[in-house]
């Protein structure tokens, strides 16, 4: 059986969460159920540092300034970009996914992303906390994960 690389979290590791404002009342809610589950895996509130921007666009270079400043271990990415009557949403879903993968990729920090691209409101509402799960959660999940196997990873433990 191939050996499977975990990682343990040490409890100095540092969180930046970017998210946006446009859309804030499914925005708000991610960044709260992202918090809560940091907090509630033993991340202390003077280890997470938000940064609002003003909407999804923005996002992959406040994320990329946060992770090559070096004092986070990973920078969860939070927006809701909703379909609207014209093709916006889609060079904005691309252009934020692009961002998020060039920023993680240059800098070797988990780069996590939590951005909804939805087709409906009532979409987005679902899934940022009602019946179709909790992408803030899910974001800070895949944070805790990486951190601990980059960790791993470069330590060669």
């Amino acid at each position: 059986m191939p050996n499977e690389l975990h990682g343990e979290r040490t409890g100095d590791e540092r969180f930046g969460i970017v998210v946006a404002r446009y859309n804030e009342t499914i925005t708000s809610k991610l960044l709260a159920g992202a918090v809560e589950t940091l907090k509630a895996a033993g991340v202390a509130d003077a280890l997470i540092d938000v940064a609002r921007v003003p909407g999804a666009f923005e996002i992959p270079l406040a994320a990329l300034s946060m992770a090559q400043s070096g004092n986070y271990s990973a920078v969860l990415c939070l927006g809701a970009v909703i379909r609207g009557e014209t093709t916006h949403d889609q060079h904005i879903n691309r252009a934020v996914s692009l961002g998020l993968t060039e920023a993680a990729l240059s800098t070797s920090v988990p780069v996590i992303f939590g951005v909804l691209t939805c087709e409906s409101l009532e979409q987005a509402i679902h899934r940022s906390g009602g019946q179709t799960g909790h992408k803030g959660v899910e974001c800070a999940q895949a944070a805790l994960e990486m951190v601990a196997l980059m960790r791993r990873l470069t330590e060669g433990e």
